[in-house]
């Protein structure tokens, strides 16, 4: 095998996002589900016997030593492989946006190479790996829907009704870190108690399954006031959402913003969009968006047992 081409790496929303508390070592202990969508970035990775890992830009820039290099630099050092790889990405997924395009990444990056380079390592050894190299990671090499928990290591198979969102970006992007250290940000949200498969939603308002999950019903997004602090235009997206769809939250530490077009029945006020498209010309100027599915599976789930 010398080379993988047209290999997916999906975006992720984040249903809600809640911060229950921060670690001495400084990282955030949070619950969160995790829903894949069909927003992807392609990889094409072939192999080189030298022993060279070069990355190729074959659409947006990326950073010098970006998440794809670093992940292919782990797993050759934790493998002793000797081969080499030319990884080649078509940028898609907006940077900033808080979707995980890096992430996903270099997930796809760690599933590719393990395959190219006939490593053969089962899923439970790339996890670890993967969370060494960053908190969204681990979920993307997971490879389902997940309920996620801790600093992004503890992840919880949960099934995921079909649905369409909107996901808006504007231009401006945030950093991660600037959110994580905001003095605004909350950092004792009451942890969610999950109950039985993730199938439905019974009990008390903490206490919730599946269906309830879903962002615009249950929780919020603890990082999306400091988010908003910071950039203006999360709460213009919001705002531009709210009136179209009814309903908005802004997804992980990014400045995108989605809502659930399934829900737009519930209320009739709302002037919604045609489900199946979200046409650049009826965005402000500078920002970017479109209507995503969500994904039962990883496309490249069977990747890794």
């Amino acid at each position: 095998m010398r080379a993988l081409y047209d290999l997916p790496a999906p975006a992720k929303i984040n249903a809600f996002l809640h911060i229950l508390g921060q670690r001495a070592d400084g990282y955030h202990l949070l619950q969160s589900p995790f829903v894949l969508i069909d927003w992807v970035d392609t990889l094409h990775v072939e192999l080189r016997l030298d022993g060279h890992l070069k990355r190729h830009d074959l659409g947006t820039s990326l950073p010098v030593d970006d998440l794809c290099l670093r992940a292919a630099r782990a797993l050759q050092t934790a493998s002793g492989c000797l081969l080499g790889a030319d990884i080649s990405i078509d940028k898609r997924v907006p940077w900033g946006a808080g979707l995980g395009g890096g992430s996903s990444d270099a997930a796809t990056t760690l599933l590719a190479l393990n395959r190219l380079w006939q490593l053969n390592w089962p899923r439970a050894r790339l996890l670890p790996l993967a969370q060494s190299l960053g908190a969204d990671i681990p979920f993307f090499v997971f490879g389902r829907n997940a309920f996620v928990e801790g600093i992004g290591e503890k992840l919880t198979p949960m099934s995921w009704a079909s649905s369409t969102y909107a996901v808006v970006k504007p231009a401006a992007p945030l950093s991660t870190q600037e959110i994580f250290s905001h003095a605004r940000l909350k950092r004792d949200t009451e942890p969610v108690i999950l109950l039985g498969s993730l199938e439905g939603c019974q009990g008390d308002p903490g206490t919730v399954q599946g269906s309830a999950l879903w962002g615009g019903g249950f929780g919020r997004n603890d990082l999306q006031e400091p988010a908003t602090d910071r950039c203006p235009d999360v709460a213009l997206v919001a705002s531009w959402l709210e009136e179209r769809f009814g309903n908005s939250r802004m997804t992980g530490s990014g400045s995108a913003v989605f809502a659930r077009v399934d829900e737009f029945r519930s209320n009739p006020g709302a002037t919604c969009l045609p489900r199946a498209t979200l046409p650049q010309e009826s965005l402000p100027a500078a920002w970017v968006g479109r209507m995503c599915r969500s994904l039962q599976v990883h496309p490249l789930l069977e990747w890794a047992d």
